[in-house]
């Protein structure tokens, strides 16, 4: 089952969250978030307050966008009474009404709808779109953050994540997929309360790496098996194995709330 709350800090973090990758991967999304209507060309700030729950802000301009911690500092303000209203938001089933920024709906109701719908043919893509090389790599790097971002929320706030995280020593693991250019982000697990970061620390304690994209796809998209993977040695896992093992544990989590 779902925890509403921790469904809300995937889909904060998470899946709000991609729009920042989007607009570096999207021309269509990159031109959206640089749209020249915007007033004065200035950034526009888009916050989502979560009673209970989180708090965010999204600035687009210039092409691109940015994510930081609450919504004070916000030029539209899209306030929820509870989790389960934000999550209604991302599901279609909730239309959310401003609490400020009234003369800038225009981009709420334009450029971010627009965005949004870009975003989610990304993370559910038709077979077909995946025959495209570009696409499929950056469908595939937007899933790879999201799922890391994923693991650092569910193992915060879902019941079963908190209680594996209980028994995470801290330090940090790297999930990576390798390539020329590897796409790594570090779990990092402080007092049993993880962190994600795109920032890879020169020392970490344990790092879970796929041998390329398609492998990792694959995965994602529950095609193939990880743990017949690490015995092909398609998945290698070195270092703390308990840290590996427990953060699998929360893996296997991920699917249950992206499903």
């Amino acid at each position: 089952m779902k925890d509403p709350v921790t469904l809300a800090y995937i889909n904060m973090y998470g899946i709000l969250g991609a729009l920042c990758d989007l607009c570096e991967l999207s021309p269509e999304a990159k031109a959206l978030a640089a749209d020249e209507s915007l007033p004065g060309r200035k950034p526009v700030r888009v916050g989502f307050a979560v009673k209970n729950g989180p708090a965010m802000t999204l600035a687009f301009g210039g092409g691109n966008c940015f994510m930081e911690d609450g919504a004070e500092r916000c030029d539209i303000k899209l306030p929820f009474g509870d989790c389960g209203k934000f999550n209604g938001l991302l599901d279609g089933t909730v239309t959310p009404f401003p609490s400020k920024g009234f003369t800038k709906l225009t981009f709420l109701t334009g450029n971010f709808i627009r965005l949004t719908k870009i975003l989610e043919g990304c993370l559910r893509p038709e077979p077909d779109a995946l025959k495209d090389e570009a696409f499929f790599t950056a469908s595939t790097r937007v899933m790879f953050f999201l799922i890391a971002q994923a693991v650092a929320q569910i193992g915060n706030h879902d019941k079963i994540g908190r209680f594996t995280a209980s028994n995470i020593v801290d330090g940090t693991v790297v999930l990576s997929i390798a390539g020329a250019k590897p796409l790594q982000a570090a779990i990092t697990v402080k007092d049993h309360v993880l962190s994600m970061s795109r920032l890879i620390p020169e020392q970490y304690h344990a790092i879970m790496e796929f041998s390329g994209l398609r492998l990792a796809r694959d995965l994602f998209d529950g095609k193939v098996s990880a743990l017949g993977c690490v015995g092909q040695g398609l998945i290698s896992m070195r270092g703390n194995l308990g840290m590996l093992d427990n953060i699998n544990r929360i893996l296997d989590r991920v699917a249950v709330y992206l499903a």
